[in-house]
């Protein structure tokens, strides 16, 4: 086949002849855009692709080479000389040099070396949480990141990218919520209907706008209850298939309940979904999916937040007591045996008012309400490294409304505490759980 270059020499020598010069003149300049805008262009190093070949659609991805995985980029706009910072998973017994590769929007940039933070939180699992911060470099405006065990990039071109998010840093008033809850993680067949609709209808009530799941599995019925919830726009949910990279453990000891990593990953989720709604909401609830964090002096969360705020201005972290409700024990009127929900799967939680007294002279876990750009890293309990205050919030102001099974087994009725808080919202709260249900095909009227 003749080349392009003799073909179009020979139209122009014909053009010349035949003194057609306007023609070969706009030839010319076509020749010129096909140039610019189709053939590669040169990079530094030589490197020949013009963008990753690879860049990951999952939540947990595989470090070439390595023992490792990333889970999500973040734009690091807080602290000095850092980048990005890369939520991770390490092996803690494989950990080795690691290059931060970057693409930079129109070139490559050679890998500079990571700082690798293990988070202190691994209670001796074999895989831990891990901040992998990436320092910024010089002439690269970062758009895709990727861990390498080189520092060449024409190298690492091939490997799996990840989308670095929080490329702008929004001020507040540009948030799409003020309050997003972020749920550990579902794994099991868990199917608990009921309590979850009760829940998430609970949190509109209670003013806030998104809820982020990240699940690994869970019953059928709760399954259509999330995708119905997800169309809505009020739940998102984020695929955590992390069973299919190691033994995730059901529990927080290995040496009772076995496994690779803590709870299916809990710590990293949390830690994930700081980052991610970092610059997308004022402030963030980190609890279980059966526990509600419910203001008892005010009648939403934002009117509790304001007035919180105000008293403690450098504040960022605020702790919220856990309140056990045992799920053994029944409100006696019956008012809310509701017919049309006797066939939903799960615990009705306006049946069940009676409250644990907290045992003070035993270690008491509290949940937490974070404004999440002043987080750096947290647990479950309490947030391992922030830049402000922690501020713990009086019982009597706030708690967690968690029924479960008791954790103070041998009281009696008598010795609990009656509280019929979530009544307080019944009026709406009761026809919306209805709607829920209905809409999601789960009433059976």
């Amino acid at each position: 086949m003749q080349s392009f270059s003799w073909i179009y020499t020979q139209i122009c020598l014909m053009m010349v002849k035949r003194r057609t010069f306007p023609l070969l003149i706009a030839s010319a300049l076509a020749v010129m855009v096909y140039v610019i805008f189709t053939l590669p262009r040169s990079q530094p190093g030589n490197h020949q692709h013009l963008y990753p070949h690879h860049i990951s659609d999952q939540s947990i991805t595989p470090v070439n080479d390595t023992k490792h995985f990333m889970v999500g980029a973040y734009k690091e706009h807080r602290l000095e000389g850092s980048s990005v910072r890369i939520i991770s998973i390490f092996r803690r017994d494989s950990v080795q040099p690691l290059y931060c590769v970057f693409y930079c929007g129109t070139h490559w940039a050679n890998g500079t070396k990571a700082e690798v933070q293990m988070h202190s939180d691994h209670f001796g699992f074999l895989f831990v949480t891990t901040d992998v911060l990436c320092p910024k470099h010089p002439d690269c405006d970062p758009s895709h990141v990727t861990l390498a065990i080189q520092a060449d990039a024409e190298l690492a071109q091939n490997q799996t990218f990840l989308r670095i998010q929080n490329l702008v840093k929004k001020e507040e008033e540009e948030f799409q919520s003020n309050f997003t809850v972020c749920w550990s993680n579902l794994f099991g067949d868990y199917n608990n209907v009921l309590q979850v609709t009760q829940t998430l209808e609970m949190y509109k009530l209670l003013g806030v706008q998104h809820v982020v799941v990240y699940n690994t599995s869970c019953g059928p019925d709760l399954e259509r209850l999330l995708q119905s919830y997800t169309q809505e726009g009020f739940v998102e949910v984020v695929p955590w298939p992390i069973n299919q990279y190691m033994n995730p453990s059901s529990g927080w000891q290995p040496s009772e309940h076995g496994g690779d990593i803590h709870y299916y990953g809990q710590l990293t989720t949390l830690n994930d979904c700081v980052y991610r709604n970092m610059y997308q909401s004022r402030y963030v609830l980190l609890n279980d999916i059966d526990e509600i964090i419910t203001p008892y002096q005010h009648q939403t969360l934002p009117q509790m937040m304001d007035v919180i705020q105000r008293q403690n201005p450098k504040a960022e972290v605020f702790l919220i007591e856990n309140h056990i409700f045992p799920k053994s024990q029944f409100e006696p009127s019956g008012r809310f045996e509701r017919p049309t929900w006797r066939d939903v799967p799960g615990i009705n939680i306006m049946e069940h008012i009676y409250r644990e007294e907290p045992d003070y002279r035993i270690y008491h876990p509290s949940k937490m309400i974070v404004r999440p750009r002043a987080v750096e890293q947290t647990s479950v309990h309490s947030v391992l490294r922030n830049f402000g205050q922690t501020v713990k919030v009086p019982p009597n102001v706030c708690h967690i409304i968690h029924v479960r099974v008791p954790l103070q087994g041998g009281l009696t009725k008598k010795e609990l505490h009656e509280d019929k808080r979530v009544w307080d919202y019944e009026r709406q709260l009761v026809p919306n759980v209805d709607k829920a249900l209905e809409k999601a095909g789960l009433l059976r009227m």
